[in-house]
């Protein structure tokens, strides 16, 4: 064999021929000419379907007129089954005419039997081009998904800001709803308006996450208050021939984990199952102990009794963009093995067709006990008409903070952006406190507190700051000015006590 190109290392080769002694006279001849060469001999439509159903050849080789069968036939099958493999046609009996067909249908060469001087050149540049295809196909395939998971960032940081922005009334108005009602059911609302809106932002930055690969705030999360949101998000989805089975072994098991994508990862593999199972069946969530020890893992089983899948389908479960659903998007079972694997975890699958599919999450287990509450922050006192000035250009959020704040005894001055902020400085002196968006447009917040400090202003400035776009990202703060930073998204009480911590009131 002719050394031109990089080694072929151990090919396996594909002799459809029905003369044994044919067949051996090829096989020695490419031995002989230094392929490392493997054999397999089929003389039938029967034995070749079966070949190729276990067996993926690196080339095939061919006669051409068979009994009761030919290479053609064979062509076509090995189209069918395995469309990049090569083949090459040895026959005895082929004309110009015949050669120039068999390319037409889809051959990659033609040696004639008793010309087979360069049958182990063609045989490994068969291969090696086959080889580069494959190669090829697959850097386009990487590049096409790359390009996709960068058009899906551009849209996701595009979005975030508007969806932030939407989100941020739910978690303002239920303080400014519990301060003006002492009814417990408009008290439990406001609650729960406002764990909506923190996991809405959660889920905002979960989307981030997933093309920016960053790491969400972790908390411990008891599953089995895990177990039972889950159940209550899942009843407006469950078929009434679905059997939902939830389980949790021990209720003080608890882990270390992002609340909201681990809920997005159990609803997502409940939803997957429960489409798995359009006749209906059980779906079940079980968690226990994966070991014996206290510091061991926790499993958290999700399996049905739905179609199944098979090997290959196994084989591209987590790759971007793969997905067996008419309108599925490629992207859920991608994002579940990334949170899984962002806390230390593993996900494993198991599936058997016609008999259902069962997801094993393994986590690390950190021992809790139910009933340990969070921490009660203390009340802040309320304002005694200190002067405020707020500078967002977001509208809703301005407009919110001014009500909240005004509510609270403070005396407001709100401003759009920059110039508006300058104009009410001219018009009515400095404040007491200055909040700042750090997005503002016309001035920056840096821009701004440079100025207020050049006209005298020496009190404290609280920048509402966004986690991606820190608002002093050259380290530089107006000197002179005490400068709190107050992350996004906002919670009222959090800016009540922000204000009431720079004033230095207790």
């Amino acid at each position: 064999m002719p050394n031109k190109g990089a080694p072929l290392g151990p090919v396996r080769i594909l002799l459809v021929e029905d003369s044994p002694e044919d067949a051996e006279l090829l096989s020695d001849q490419l031995l002989e000419a230094g392929l490392q060469a493997s054999f397999e001999r089929v003389d039938s439509e029967v034995a070749l379907r079966r070949v190729l159903a276990d067996w993926t050849p690196d080339i095939v080789l061919s006669d051409l007129s068979m009994p009761g069968f030919s290479g053609y036939q064979a062509l076509q099958i090995l189209r069918e089954l395995h469309p990049r493999v090569p083949f090459i046609f040895v026959s005895g009996t082929m004309g110009e005419e015949t050669a120039v067909e068999a390319l037409h249908k889809g051959a990659n060469d033609y040696i004639i039997k008793h010309q087979t001087v360069r049958l182990p050149s063609a045989v490994a540049r068969a291969i090696r081009e086959s080889r580069s295809e494959v190669e090829r196909q697959r850097v386009e395939d990487e590049l096409m998904r790359a390009q996709r998971l960068e058009s899906l960032a551009l849209l996701a940081a595009g979005l975030s800001h508007d969806l932030r922005n939407i989100l941020q009334p739910l978690l303002i108005v239920p303080d400014l709803i519990r301060d003006r009602s002492d009814d417990p059911k408009i008290i439990r609302l406001a609650d729960v308006i406002a764990e909506c809106g923190r996991r809405g932002h959660e889920m905002v930055e979960s989307m981030l996450s997933f093309v920016r690969g960053s790491r969400q705030p972790s908390e411990r999360i008891v599953l089995q208050r895990l177990f039972q949101a889950v159940g209550m998000l899942l009843k407006s989805s469950l078929p009434r021939n679905v059997d939902l089975q939830l389980e949790v072994a021990d209720d003080r098991m608890a882990i270390e984990a992002n609340y909201t994508e681990l809920q997005q990862v159990l609803l997502n593999l409940a939803l997957n199952a429960i489409q798995a199972m359009p006749d209906g069946g059980r779906l079940s969530l079980v968690a226990d102990r994966a070991g014996s020890e206290s510091g061991g893992q926790v499993r958290i089983r999700v399996s049905d009794q739905g179609v199944g899948m098979d090997q290959a389908t196994l084989d591209r479960l987590f790759s971007p963009f793969f997905t067996t659903k008419a309108n599925g998007t490629g992207l859920g079972l991608v994002s579940c093995h990334r949170i899984v694997d962002s806390i230390g975890g593993q996900i494993k699958v198991s599936s058997t067709l016609g008999e259902g599919t069962c997801f094993d999450l393994l986590l690390p287990l950190q021992e809790a006990a139910l009933g340990d509450g969070e921490d009660e922050q203390p009340l802040v006192r309320p304002g005694r008409g200190e002067r405020l000035l707020v500078v967002d250009d977001e509208a809703t959020r301005l407009s919110l903070l001014g009500n909240a704040l005004s509510s609270q005894g403070y005396r407001m001055r709100l401003a759009s952006d920059g110039a508006v902020a300058m104009r009410h400085l001219q018009e009515a002196g400095l404040p007491d406190v200055v909040l700042v968006d750090s997005g503002i447009p016309l001035l920056s917040a840096g821009q701004l507190l440079a100025e207020m400090q050049a006209m005298g202003y020496r009190g404290p400035a609280i920048v509402l700051e966004d986690s991606h776009a820190p608002a002093f990202a050259d380290g530089q703060t107006p000197a002179g000015i005490s400068v709190h930073v107050l992350p996004k998204p906002l919670e009222m009480q959090r800016v009540f006590r922000a204000v009431a911590d720079a004033l230095g009131v207790d």
